[in-house]
Order: structure tokens, then C-alpha cells, then sequence
């Protein structure tokens, strides 16, 4: 298996630990994957949820990516805290991207404190703040909205009302993207909240669940553009895209890069499916199950840094 590092790959990671984790009522709306948890009492759940993050945080470290592990307190009424890369992007070259929520309650997850981290620990040469879009009613969620081929640099993008085409336009044109944007809709008819449940990008493979894409002609262009920057495309069903196989995130450990998805998402995946990966990544399946309650499995919780280090 390579251990080449990819810039698709990034080797740090910032997470956040909730401390008062429920699922969040204001997402419910639009978001057909969350549900409410098994357990009921507040307590529990939240304690569920700490537990959970703070083992894939030490899983996701033994693999040799290093993890800037955050504390939410839940003072400030972010239960959705635990998904950080829907609030800001980092991009090689030094760029970084704050930005524009479309649940009030999410603008608070937005912290000062770790964009100083970035950029004290890594080069940054700019941060591009779109947030105020919000006061126009312009959304751009993130890594959640967009999924980004760094190496082609093309951002997916599937039409939702976290996804303002106005916003992706600005942001693709800051940061030398083409977007590429698509419709889809589940087994309902309704559009899916975010393209990074139903696609992922890795260096030499891509996860995609193309029934979900409404055009056949789009579909068939989302796989080509896929295969023409040289990965094998893997087919994702609509039942393993309601387990979450389309939320996970490439990372470049010590040993080689790894697929970091959830065990409910691993289970969903055939026998050839792992084969295609594994050529390429480990997998390093996490047990999330009260996390993936609030509607995001692995990859939202896991906010890439593609920033250089600086020199100790």
C-alpha cells in the first residue's frame, strides 16, 4: 500500500468534543438523516456522544495523523459543534475559508480560537470570511456542501438550501475551483442536505451514490470527470448511502493512507467495494452510532487541514 502522502489527504485533522451533544432541532427539517437516539435522557446521550469522540480522536491519532482535539461546552447552544468542517475549509497554498450557516443556532460554532491555532501551528496566508453572506440569506456549508478533488480542483457540489449558487460561485472563483453541481433527491423526492453523504473523494478512488443524482446525463458526468483525474469509481447503492458509506474522509497516517467512515458505514460495504479501497487506504472504521443520530457519520466530524506545518 502507498505511504506517499496526497494533498487529497490531509495528516491533521481538528475535531470537536461535545460536552452537551443532542441532535439538533433546527437541521431537522431538511436533513433526512437524523433521527432521534435510542436513548432518551439527555444525559446519556451526550455522554454517549463525548465518549464516541474522544475514542475516534484516539484512534484516528494511532493511525499517525495528529488530531487538534477542541472542547465544546455546550454554553453557547452549538449542538451541532461535533461537524466543524461545515463552518471553515483549508486549502495548500495557505488559504483558509470561513463559512456562511444556514441554521442560526450553527452560526455560534464558528471559534476564534481555532483559526488562531491554524495559524500558529501551520502557514496561513489568508482567511477568506464569507459568513456575512448569511445577512442576504446566502449559504455555503463547507466541506459538507462541497466536496472538493484537490488535485483537479473541481468542488461537487449537489444543489440544497445550504448550497447558494451565488456563494459557491464567489468561493470556486477565490480559490480556483469549478464547480460542478448536480441535483439529487432521495427514496422522498427531497434534495440531500449535503453532497458529502452521498460522495467522497479520496487520491485514487471515489465513493458516489449516483441514484441519487436525478439527471442520468449529470451522473454520467460526475463519473467521468472522476475517471478522467485517474481513480476508480465505486458505486454506492441508496441503502449504503443511508448508512453513511458516502460520509467518509481520506487521511494520510504514518503507515500509508486510511479511510476514515463509520463501523455502520464499513458493514454497509460489499466484499469488491473493500477490495478497490483497500488497494489504495486501510480502513479505520469508527463506532459513531449516537454522533450519526444528529444526521453526519465520520467525515463531518472531521475538519481536514491541508495547510503546511510550520518549522518547530
Amino acid at each position: 500500500m502507498p505511504s506517499v502522502r496526497s494533498i487529497q489527504a490531509p495528516a491533521a485533522v481538528v475535531m470537536i468534543r461535545p460536552h452537551r451533544f443532542m441532535p439538533n432541532p433546527q437541521t431537522a427539517g431538511d436533513n433526512a438523516f437524523q433521527r432521534e437516539p435510542a436513548q432518551r435522557e439527555r444525559e446519556a446521550v451526550a455522554a454517549a456522544a463525548f465518549r464516541e469522540v474522544t475514542e475516534a480522536a484516539r484512534r484516528i491519532e494511532a493511525a499517525g495523523i495528529r488530531v487538534h482535539l477542541f472542547e465544546d461546552d455546550g454554553t453557547r447552544d452549538t449542538p451541532d459543534a461535533v461537524f466543524p468542517n461545515n463552518w471553515f475549509s483549508t486549502h495548500p497554498g495557505g488559504h483558509v475559508a470561513i463559512y456562511p450557516m444556514y441554521s442560526p443556532n450553527r452560526r455560534r460554532e464558528r471559534r476564534a480560537d481555532v483559526v488562531e491555532m491554524l495559524k500558529a501551528h501551520y502557514r496561513v496566508q489568508d482567511v477568506i470570511d464569507y459568513s456575512g453572506l448569511e445577512h442576504d440569506g446566502l449559504f455555503l456549508e463547507g466541506t459538507g456542501a462541497m466536496v472538493f478533488d484537490h488535485l483537479a480542483r473541481v468542488a461537487y457540489t449537489a444543489r440544497s438550501n445550504r448550497a447558494d449558487p451565488v456563494a459557491l460561485e464567489r468561493f470556486s472563483t477565490h480559490f480556483n475551483f469549478e464547480p460542478l453541481v448536480f441535483d439529487t433527491a432521495d427514496a422522498a423526492g427531497r434534495p440531500v442536505y449535503h453532497t458529502n453523504v452521498l460522495m467522497c473523494v479520496a487520491t485514487e478512488f471515489a465513493m458516489v451514490g449516483f441514484d441519487m443524482l436525478t439527471d442520468p446525463l449529470r451522473a454520467v458526468e460526475v463519473r467521468a470527470r472522476l475517471e478522467e483525474s485517474g481513480r476508480e469509481v465505486i458505486a454506492l447503492s441508496s441503502a449504503q448511502i443511508a448508512e453513511f458509506a458516502g460520509n467518509a474522509i481520506e487521511l494520510s497516517g504514518r503507515d500509508g493512507r486510511v479511510l476514515a467512515l463509520s463501523q455502520r458505514a464499513a458493514r454497509s460495504l460489499r466484499d469488491d467495494q473493500r477490495r478497490v479501497i483497500e488497494r489504495s487506504a486501510r480502513l479505520l472504521p469508527l463506532e459513531v452510532p449516537t454522533i450519526e443520530c444528529a444526521g453526519g457519520s465520520v467525515r463531518c466530524m472531521v475538519a481536514g487541514i491541508h495547510l503546511a506545518p510550520r518549522t518547530p
